[in-house]
């Protein structure tokens, strides 16, 4: 029997890319997002791939649209083995110019759509005692940055709402797994796409990766649920172990280059933002997993084959946290050097 998954967000971005994974394998993939165009144009690819897919639009901020993709689900293919929330919107500007409006959307759909898709897996997996939910995180759910608090918040929501969920599980002994992949700066359509404020073109943060990569790491996760969560990317690890071992230096070395380091030197996008509308409605077009950072993406990642590898991922975190250890003191010392 083929597996039933269902991916939120999946028109465009790492929810595009994870379909493809999954299509590639001969799943039932279910498609959930707000823009007809991206939608199928996804479906298209799991078919070509071995997967069947079936479309379902839906604004994940919206339980009652959810949930009524979750019974398309069923119905088209059977329980649902696996339920993956990847639905997102953002918004880049400092958050004095981000009005109460934008801020509440962005929280309603990056965490309130993850929230949503977590109840309604839950229904279905509960009763059955099996199935797997992974949340597709981010470094920035462990470290924020600046120019980007609404989606910080709903980041580290998700970190904190998940790990109450999956005590809950562990308290009653369920076989219903839940756990997070937290992604590194990724090459997806939304920084062309994303409502802006900046002057200047906004790009993720280097170093940046390719959809692929993060759509492996889901998979993965989705494979093997057991742990808590996975640190897709070198960069998102070493980003986890600053912010533990050097937070205050961290906040001072980000309000020195976290303006600059995330936009480019290309004019900001002139087009349409999709925040409270998708932009590859009919006639809009497709935007694909891609965004437009394809020659300075890698396509690869180190620690993305450590992860398959507890023991070696262990070893890895050792050693980091020696040579942070070490670097903190060392800058503490030239700190108090120049003080004096």
């Amino acid at each position: 029997m083929p597996q039933t998954v269902v991916i939120t967000g999946a028109s465009a971005g790492i929810g595009r890319a994870t379909a493809r994974e999954f299509g590639k394998r001969g799943a039932d993939v279910v498609l959930i997002a707000r823009g007809r165009a991206g939608l199928d144009a996804a479906a298209k690819e799991v078919e070509s791939l071995g997967g069947r897919p079936l479309v379902q639009v839906a604004d994940t901020c919206d339980a009652r649209q959810v949930e009524a993709a979750a019974d398309a689900a069923e119905q088209a293919f059977g329980p649902i083995d696996v339920w993956i929330n990847c639905a997102f919107t953002s918004v880049f500007a400092p958050f004095d110019e981000i009005t109460a409006e934008e801020f509440r959307r962005v929280t309603e759909v990056t965490y309130l759509g993850f929230v949503n898709g977590t109840r309604s897996a839950l229904l279905r997996m509960l009763p059955r005692d099996r199935g797997t939910i992974v949340q597709v995180g981010s470094a920035l759910g462990e470290r924020a940055i600046p120019l980007q608090s609404a989606y910080c918040g709903a980041k580290h929501a998700i970190n904190g709402f998940t790990s109450s969920l999956r005590t809950e599980l562990l308290h009653r002994g369920s076989n219903v797994r839940v756990t997070i992949a937290q992604m590194p700066a990724v090459n997806t359509p939304q920084f062309s796409w994303v409502r802006s404020r900046l002057p200047r073109h906004p790009q993720p943060v280097p170093p940046i990766y390719q959809p692929e990569v993060a759509a492996r790491g889901v998979v993965h996760a989705a494979d093997h649920p057991g742990r808590k969560q996975y640190y897709i990317g070198a960069s998102t690890l070493a980003t986890v172990w600053a912010n533990r071992l050097a937070p205050a230096l961290l906040d001072r070395y980000l309000a020195r280059t976290g303006f600059d380091s995330q936009q480019t030197d290309l004019r900001p996008p002139s087009g349409e933002s999709n925040l409270f509308e998708p932009v590859d409605r009919p006639g809009g077009g497709d935007h694909g997993a891609h965004g437009i950072f394809d020659d300075s993406a890698h396509s690869h990642s180190f620690e993305a084959v450590l992860a398959r590898h507890p023991a070696a991922v262990a070893s890895v975190l050792a050693l980091g946290a020696g040579v942070a250890a070490t670097a903190k003191a060392a800058l503490s010392r030239r700190v108090h050097a120049n003080a004096a």
